[in-house]
C-alpha cells in the first residue's frame, strides 16, 4: 500500500505559520485562560492531574472510564472549551467522526446513532450525522472529507451496493459497515445475522398454526433484504410449506403507509395469507393498521410479525410480535472498531455479529 502524506504543519509550511502554530498550541495546552476557565481549573475541580485532563481531551485510552465520565462533566459543567485549532495543528487530527445514515427518517437508525454517538465522545470524539439517502455521489462526497482529512473515520449505514462502490477504498481510508455488511468489501463490520432471524420470526409463526405465510420486505438493493428473503423462503422449504409470488411484496420505502398498502394489496383478492412478515417495525406497524382499515382482526384472522423492536412496538395495539436488533449495542461497537482501526491501521480489525431475539407479543 502506498505510503500516506502526512498530515499536519508540512515543510512546506511557511517559518511564520509554523511558529504561530506553535504559539496557539502553547495556549491551549497551558493554564492559560480559555472559553469557560483553563484546563488547570477543570482538572482541580475534577481531582485530577492537568495531564489527565488532557489525556481524556485528546481521546486516550489509559482513562479508567469513571475518571474519564468525571472529567467530561466537569468539561461541560465549566463551559471550558479546548482550542480545537491549536489541537488540530499540532495532532493532525480533527477528531471528528462521520455517521452515514440512508433514511433520517426511520426511526431505527436513532438509537444506533445515539450509540456511536456516546462511545465517540466518551473519547473525545464528535460524530457529524450525514443522510446519504442511500445515493452513491452523495456516499463519495462525505468520503471527500476524510480523504482531505477533514474528518477522522466514518461508520457506514447504507446498502451493500453503495458500499461495493466504495471498495477501493477499504484500506486506504478508515470506515466500518454498520448493520448492513458485505464480508467481501474488505472493512470491519458489526451487525446480526438476518438470514437465522427471519427463520426465527416464520418458525415461530408456523409453530403458531400458520400456514399461509405472506413477506412484505425491503428493496432487495439492501443485502439485509436479500437475507430476510433467504431465511424466510428456506424456513417455508424446510416446513413443505409453499412460498407463493403472489405473497412476497417488495416496497422501496419503510415506512408505515407502505406497509398499510402492502398489507390490503395482500388479503384483497384470492386465497390470503394468515400471516404476514415485515422486515421492520415501521412496516409491522403499518401492517396492522392496513389490515384494521379492510375488517382483518390481528391476529385473529392474520398474524403479524416486524423485525427491530423499536420502542413503539411495545405501545401499539395489538402489541408486536418482533425480531429484536440490539441497536444501541450496534452503534457503540461499530464505534470502537473505528477507534480500533484509527488507533493502528495496520491492525486486523474483525467484524463482528451481535446475537438477535424473538419478542413474542400479542401480534402473533
Amino acid at each position: 500500500m502506498a505510503a500516506q502524506p502526512q498530515r499536519g504543519v508540512s515543510a512546506s509550511t511557511p517559518v511564520s505559520q509554523a511558529a504561530d502554530a506553535d504559539a496557539v498550541t502553547a495556549t491551549a495546552a497551558g493554564a492559560a485562560p480559555a472559553h469557560g476557565g483553563s484546563i488547570a481549573g477543570v482538572a482541580q475541580r475534577a481531582g485530577v492531574s492537568v495531564a489527565t485532563v488532557s489525556r481524556v481531551l485528546n481521546g486516550h485510552a489509559n482513562v479508567r472510564p469513571a475518571t474519564r465520565e468525571r472529567v467530561l462533566a466537569e468539561v461541560e459543567a465549566s463551559g471550558y472549551r479546548v482550542n480545537e485549532l491549536a489541537r488540530n495543528l499540532r495532532t493532525a487530527e480533527s477528531r471528528l467522526l462521520l455517521t452515514m445514515v440512508p433514511d433520517f427518517g426511520n426511526p431505527f437508525y436513532a438509537e444506533i446513532v445515539r450509540g456511536i454517538d456516546a462511545l465517540a465522545r466518551q473519547h473525545g470524539y464528535f460524530m457529524l450525522l450525514c443522510d446519504t439517502g442511500a445515493d452513491e455521489g452523495r456516499e463519495r462526497s462525505y468520503f471527500d472529507l476524510l480523504r482531505r482529512h477533514r474528518a477522522d473515520g466514518a461508520i457506514c449505514l447504507d446498502p451493500a451496493t453503495v458500499q461495493h462502490a466504495l471498495a477501493a477504498e477499504s484500506t486506504a481510508l478508515p470506515w466500518v459497515a454498520c448493520c448492513e455488511f458485505d464480508p467481501a468489501v474488505g472493512v470491519p463490520y458489526v451487525g446480526i445475522d438476518n438470514y437465522r432471524a427471519a427463520g426465527d420470526a416464520v418458525r415461530h409463526l408456523i409453530a403458531r398454526g400458520r400456514r399461509r405465510i405472506a413477506l412484505i420486505n425491503s428493496d432487495e438493493h439492501y443485502l439485509y433484504a436479500q437475507q430476510r428473503r433467504d431465511g424466510y423462503l428456506d424456513a417455508l422449504r424446510d416446513a413443505g410449506l409453499d412460498a407463493r409470488d403472489a405473497w412476497r411484496v417488495d416496497v422501496h420505502c419503510l415506512d408505515y403507509d407502505a406497509g398499510a398498502k402492502a398489507a390490503a394489496a395482500l388479503v384483497r383478492d384470492g386465497e390470503a395469507p394468515d400471516a404476514i412478515f415485515a422486515v421492520s417495525d415501521t412496516l409491522a406497524v403499518g401492517v396492522i393498521n392496513g389490515l384494521r382499515g379492510v375488517g382483518r382482526r390481528v391476529p385473529d384472522d392474520v398474524a403479524v410479525v416486524g423485525f427491530d423492536d423499536l420502542a413503539l412496538s411495545a405501545q401499539i395495539d395489538p402489541p408486536l410480535t418482533t425480531i429484536a436488533q440490539p441497536m444501541r449495542e450496534l452503534g457503540e461497537t461499530a464505534a470502537r472498531l473505528l477507534l480500533q482501526r484509527l488507533a493502528d491501521p495496520r491492525a486486523s480489525v474483525p467484524g463482528v455479529l451481535l446475537p438477535h431475539r424473538l419478542v413474542v407479543r400479542g401480534s402473533g
